[in-house]
């Protein structure tokens, strides 16, 4: 299985999802979630991860993060492997809990974040687990909305000040804006999506590339690369070859299928 690319930097944002082994329940009931819980909040505090939104569902949850420390693999993996320690020992088993790598999406905020949120909100209720994200208590919605006050290792301020000045009136047109929205037709933002993990505008998807592929391979373990790189325009490699052999692009061609 080829390992995901990551690119890390600081100050960067990700919408991150891990899945159980083969589908399998990583929460079981209310302690496996507070638990869980108690893991975001200690990461949050050793990696100085600012977490904008999550949601825990029965076999994956979702998470908005944002890292002012190029550190979202070691802070991620310390999640995972804390968790999963728990819930193994908890049970008495052995074996992976989690299905392989974790998914990282890197976001562009300023376009993109608002959206994600919405659409992790309300996958409880387009997973028919409850009729509205309010009725969800694994997730940051009511901490949006104003129905649980946020923990103070979650990042409500940055999400909440894109929806107005005043927080009252912030959470009213937040949760007029995911509310409003039809779960049954939503479309993930992530359709979107260029060359596998980056989320956001061309200029951003540019910016990412010339970063972050400068001087990189197309390692086979790494097969995001390839989609990252820019096409090759046929054009431009007519006219090179035309040049470098000094012959105009019509007699080339005429050489070509004679030969054929």
């Amino acid at each position: 299985m080829g390992r995901p690319l990551r690119v890390e930097y600081a100050g960067a944002f990700y919408h991150v999802i891990n899945r159980g082994n083969a589908g399998g329940a990583i929460f079981k009931g209310k302690a496996d979630r507070i638990r869980f819980l108690d893991c975001l909040e200690k990461a949050a505090e050793r990696f100085s991860i600012r977490i904008h939104t999550y949601c825990l569902m029965t076999n994956h949850y979702h998470m908005l993060v944002e890292t002012p420390e190029a550190n979202l693999s070691r802070a991620i993996q310390w999640i995972n492997v804390s968790y999963a320690a728990y819930f193994n020992r908890k049970r008495g088993r052995r074996g992976h809990l989690f299905q392989g790598r974790f998914k990282s999406i890197l976001v562009e905020a300023d376009e993109y974040l608002m959206h994600l949120s919405r659409y992790i909100h309300l996958n409880p209720v387009r997973a028919k687990m409850v009729d509205s994200p309010a009725e969800h208590p694994w997730s940051s919605y009511g901490a949006f909305v104003g129905e649980i006050d946020p923990p103070e290792w979650m990042e409500t301020s940055w999400l909440l000040s894109q929806f107005g000045e005043k927080p009252k009136a912030a959470r009213q047109n937040y949760r007029a804006f995911v509310e409003a929205a039809d779960p049954a037709t939503l479309e993930s933002p992530e359709k979107d999506i260029i060359g596998v993990f980056i989320l956001g505008t061309a200029d951003f998807a540019g910016w990412g590339k010339e970063r972050f592929l400068v001087g990189k391979t197309d390692k086979k373990e790494i097969p995001q690369l390839r989609q990252l790189k820019p096409a090759v325009d046929p054009e431009v490699v007519v006219q090179t070859v035309s040049r470098h052999f000094k012959c105009d692009t019509a007699e080339m061609f005429r050489s070509i299928f004679a030969g054929i």
